[in-house]
Order: C-alpha cells, then structure tokens, then sequence
C-alpha cells in the first residue's frame, strides 16, 4: 500500500549562501528548484562566517538575514520558502555539513537537496566534508544561460545524485548589486524594492 501524504518522505531544498545582498537571481533559483523538484520547502540558510569569503568585508549576518527575510517574503516569495538561521547562531566558520547533520538530527526522515549553482558545483569538492554531503543528499544544480551543468571528475567518482535544474540566462549578482549600491546608484533592478530600501536606509555597501 503507498504512503499517505501525511507521512510521506518530504522533499527539502537547502539553499545555503552569504547572500551579500541576496538578489532576484537567488529567488529564480530557489523558485526553479521549489517547481521542477516538487519540494515541500526551500531552507534559507545564510551563513554566519562564510569560510569561502574570509579576508573580505561582509555585511553583518543580521543584515544579510533580514534582507532575506524581506525578498522571501515579499513580491515572488512563497510561503514554502523558510530562513534558517543555525549558521548565524554558531560560533566559527559556517560549514554546510554541520548545518546538515543538526538538521538531520532534528528531522532524520526528511530528504534533502543542496541548491546550487554551476560555479558553486565547480568549486564543491574543495568543501570540507563534501564526500559525506552526497551521501546525505541529493544536488540540484542550475546552469546559467547557455551553459551545461558538468560535474567535478571526483564527484563523478563516487555515487551521487545530480538533478539539473533549468534556468533562464540572468545577469544578475551580488558583486553587481555591492558596486551599484558603493557608487549610489539605483539597485532595485538586482535587488528589488524591498532589499534596495534596506541598503539604502543602513548604508550597506557604502563607502562613504
């Protein structure tokens, strides 16, 4: 007899970043793998310490939250969307496999898949832990434009599960959004209204 929807398997993305400011093309991503995925919900986790971008100022993990806060609630945010603070809430660098095994922990029979985009899947063995992030859950990963999503040779390697997630070409990012808002000019067409106003009102990304 099939599992009844009450206690059926549910299917979580974990969309991990700094979001340093998070911008249109994180939601496109997150909203591409909510539909083709059929996920129950997308986890925002914004990491405290990004170990990946140490030595670079950042704004503080309470901005980067709220800004979040903001897009996923706001206009094209949806009600499966989540933030997760954990990584904020930890003291030292934010690895996504730590964040994995408390979730785990927390909730043992949910399935998980990390998020990413093709550039991050590039760099993804260089994570710490990357051998038992596959074995605890699945990727989906999102090309930009024209590109194919290709997987690292030692990934290839060893079993995983990969889902290509397709995307419309977006030119937008958070390097973008940082330069428009340093030279005071109009960062709502990466950002949004929402998060535009928040940069604005706390002068993140200022350099005066």
């Amino acid at each position: 007899m099939s599992k009844s929807h009450s206690n059926r398997t549910r299917q979580v993305g974990w969309f991990g970043g700094s979001f340093d400011p998070v911008h249109r093309a994180h939601l496109v991503l997150a909203r591409a793998a909510l539909d083709q995925l059929g996920l129950d919900e997308v986890r925002w986790i914004v990491a405290g310490q990004p170990w990946q971008k140490a030595g670079r100022r950042m704004a503080s993990a309470a901005d980067r939250a709220e800004m979040v806060r903001l897009t996923i609630e706001g206009p094209g945010g949806d009600a499966r969307f989540v933030l997760d603070d954990r990584e904020m809430r930890r003291v030292g660098p934010s690895y996504t496999l730590d964040s994995v095994r408390g979730y785990q922990q927390e909730r043992p029979d949910d399935a998980l898949w990390l998020i990413l985009g093709q550039d991050q899947l590039a760099g993804f063995t260089s994570w710490n832990g990357w051998e038992e992030l596959v074995e605890r859950m699945g990727l989906a990963v999102a090309a930009r434009a024209r590109d194919e999503v290709r997987a690292p040779a030692a990934l290839l390697e060893r079993p995983h599960r990969l889902v290509p997630l397709t995307m419309p070409a977006l030119q937008w990012s958070s390097t973008e959004a940082r330069r428009l808002a340093a030279e005071g000019a109009d960062v709502r067409p990466v950002v949004g209204d929402e998060v535009a106003g928040y940069i604005a009102r706390h002068r993140l990304y200022s350099e005066n």
